[in-house]
């Protein structure tokens, strides 16, 4: 099954890719290597923003990681023609703009993990940071950056 057909069954969307925001590029392709930008939690209604651990529970700020991983999906179809291309997701980066005390960033970053793992079953299965940040660009409340492994043709 494609992963177009795959999105459809699942009745995923993907957005339009966003345009950088300042001086970057949205990915670079290194041998079989695709980099993804760090992609900021925005979802329908524009940026989600918030600070877990004040005024966003795990729930919302796992939402807000889907939404990263949405745009991270759509940055890959843009480079790659095709996310049949993506051979393994090979890491997520993800940061939460938490508060001192919050601990739960595995759980906020679950909401990227969990997606790639639905649209690409084990091939989704990544290596994975989760950390926390005082402040991110916008005040949204997740950024996430990805590693991609390109098939060869």
């Amino acid at each position: 099954m494609s992963i177009d057909a795959r999105l459809s069954q699942l009745n995923i969307t993907l957005p339009d890719a966003p345009a950088p925001a300042a001086n970057y590029v949205p990915h670079v392709q290194t041998g079989n290597l695709l980099f993804v930008s760090g992609q900021i939690s925005a979802g329908p209604e524009g940026l989600i923003r918030g600070r877990l651990g004040d005024d966003m529970d795990v729930a919302a700020g796992a939402a807000a990681a889907r939404g990263c991983g949405l745009a991270l999906l759509a940055q890959a179809r843009a480079a790659l023609g095709s996310l049949d291309r993506v051979a393994r997701v090979v890491k997520l980066t993800g940061f939460v703009n938490s508060t001192p005390g919050f601990t739960d960033q595995p759980e906020v970053i679950n909401g990227c993990s969990d997606l790639m793992v639905e649209v690409f079953a084990d091939k989704g299965r990544h290596a994975r940071a989760a950390v926390s940040a005082t402040a991110l660009p916008r005040g949204v409340a997740v950024e996430i950056e990805a590693v991609f492994e390109i098939a060869a043709d």
